[in-house]
């Protein structure tokens, strides 16, 4: 083991090795997909959710974005690259009835026991994909509190510099970013790649960071699909991403940053002119330095395509698992041989770093009458976290059903260009439920009727869901109060842009009526079952 600077300067110089052990662990898979190692009998489902902390009770307009402490990670939680973030997951299950149950119970109980943990020390966590209240101190300097380890002393206040991996070179460590020499390599190279600060542009904020950190206010819930045969695994991931735009307009929620990062003369036009998925612009602004490493992914043609889209990207601060684990017990499990998966550590930290909105992953967790270890995976990573399990559940069953409906229809909307998938998903981000979408009908016409692509989003859906087994009863739970969104035109960011509006008409600052609206969500989303009951 090495300290945390050293093992960043090391990423940041760079090695060849790294990608020489990309290429060859990449080649046995590919070997082992051709094998029908990746076949598997059943398909199956599993979810990330992020979330954060406030401190303060719901109720009050002092709370602030807060720190969770380690002890709450005691318990089903896991931590993520901010301090106040946190990642509950539901191990997979079969794609069925049953299935979707364990998925809701895990979900559920994980998050109440992660709450009653956090609760010990005055938090709350809460399900929402952007906080829009600030942490003490401030925001910006909670993001950019930044201490420069070596390189030429600096006597300014905020010195800005430039990362690099000679000895000499200076390393930025961001404080309140979990200290994992990888989040840290990460962030120096993006950095350096900014020359030393990254800007940060959305409607009413201007913002330069010395950190990759404004990333960690988005949050995120990301299902995961199985495809149990591999040849099927092309046609679901390119559905997968010609599905962006309606199910990001159904699901948005993350208008507003903390309202302290704003200058604006006029709030209203700020509340009329923000995006309605401000967490996009924050992932893709700290990542894409010099590069577009986040973005909408380039269509598959064969399953193995998979893994060359992981080995064709850019490199992007490179680890041997040697530098962080004891070399004996690497060189050992690299001897095996028996399982292409069991030495693949390069090659899954390098997909890693492959921020797509929709990722194919090759591996995975063994699930009884489903599959063993080796699977290949949709990774559907665009939606907000959403306000309650219900709607969390539902979202995932939405996308799920939906790409299993659409490829059991042989569905045409495959024939959508890939640049009219894209702009759907862009147009859902800025104007959520409002965007103008694309879509290609079961009848095979283009159209941009939002009335009609809904329609055959939620028809497939329940099509889908009913071929693996889904009794109507669970289908209506978890799809009907998505739907009743689309009939009333409500999302959470409609929802979040309406109660700040009416607080601004009352009088308050934009400020003010950020926190007020935070206190309302917070309160809705531990009342209420789903947020359709809000409107």
């Amino acid at each position: 083991m090495t300290d945390h600077e050293s093992l960043v300067r090391r990423s940041l110089a760079g090695t060849d090795e790294f990608d020489e052990r990309v290429r060859a662990q990449a080649d046995r898979l590919v070997d082992a997909l051709a094998d029908g190692a990746f076949d598997n009998a059943a398909a199956t489902l599993g979810l990330e959710l992020e979330v954060y902390a406030l401190a303060g009770d719901g109720k009050s307009e002092d709370r602030t974005l807060a720190p969770i402490p380690d002890g709450v990670y005691e318990g089903p939680a896991d931590k993520e690259l901010g301090l106040h973030n946190a990642e509950l997951n539901a191990a997979p299950s079969r794609f069925d009835d049953g299935g979707v149950a364990a998925q809701a119970a895990e979900i559920e109980g994980d998050l109440a026991a992660t709450r009653e943990r956090a609760r010990e020390h005055g938090l709350e966590i809460v399900l929402d994909a952007m906080p829009a209240v600030a942490p003490a101190g401030g925001t910006h300097a909670y993001l950019d509190d930044v201490a420069v380890e070596g390189g030429p002393t600096s006597t300014e206040e905020r010195p800005v510099v430039v990362p690099g991996g000679d000895p000499d070179d200076p390393v930025l460590v961001a404080r309140n970013m979990r200290k994992d020499p990888r989040y840290g390599a990460l962030d120096n190279v993006a950095v350096r790649r900014a020359g030393g600060e990254i800007d940060f542009s959305v409607p009413g904020a201007e913002l330069g960071f010395r950190t990759i950190l404004f990333e960690s206010l988005a949050t995120s819930i990301q299902p995961h699909v199985q495809v149990p045969d591999p040849a099927e695994f092309p046609r679901y991931h390119n559905l997968a991403t010609r599905t962006l735009g309606p199910l990001v307009a159904l699901s948005a929620n993350s208008p507003f940053l903390p309202g302290d990062c704003y200058d604006a003369d006029d709030p209203e036009a700020l509340v009329e002119e923000t995006h309605h998925e401000l967490r996009v612009a924050a992932f893709e602004r700290s990542m894409n330095q010099g590069c577009r490493k986040v973005r909408v992914p380039e269509d598959l043609d064969e399953p193995a395509d998979a893994l060359a889209q992981v080995v064709a990207d850019e490199t992007f601060a490179p680890f041997l698992r040697e530098w962080i684990e004891d070399e004996d017990d690497v060189e050992e499990e690299g001897q095996k041989g028996g399982d292409p998966t069991s030495a693949a550590w390069e090659f899954d930290y390098k997909r890693g770093t492959f921020w797509r909105w929709v990722r194919g992953v090759a591996g995975g967790t063994p699930v009884d009458g489903a599959c063993d270890r080796r699977s290949l995976r949709i990774e559907y990573r665009p939606l907000a976290t959403q306000p309650t399990v219900r709607d969390i559940v539902g979202l995932q069953v939405l996308t799920a059903g939906l790409l299993r409906g659409l490829a059991a229809a042989d569905h045409p909307l495959a024939d959508l260009p890939w640049d009219d998938a894209e702009r759907s998903f862009y147009a859902a981000v800025e104007d959520g439920p409002d965007a103008d979408l694309a879509w290609v009908t079961a009848d095979g016409e283009r159209t941009d009727d939002s009335d009609e692509i809904f329609a055959e989003v939620f028809e497939f859906a329940r099509r889908g869901l009913a071929e693996q087994g889904i009794g109507e009863a669970t289908r209506d739970r978890y799809l009907d109060p998505i739907e009743a969104r689309r009939e009333a035109g409500v999302t959470p960011s409609v929802w979040k842009k309406a109660r700040v509006r009416e607080h601004l008409a009352d009088g308050a600052d934009l400020e003010e009526s950020l926190a007020r609206m935070q206190g309302e969500y917070v309160e809705l989303s531990r009342e209420r079952e789903h947020f359709a009951e809000w409107i």
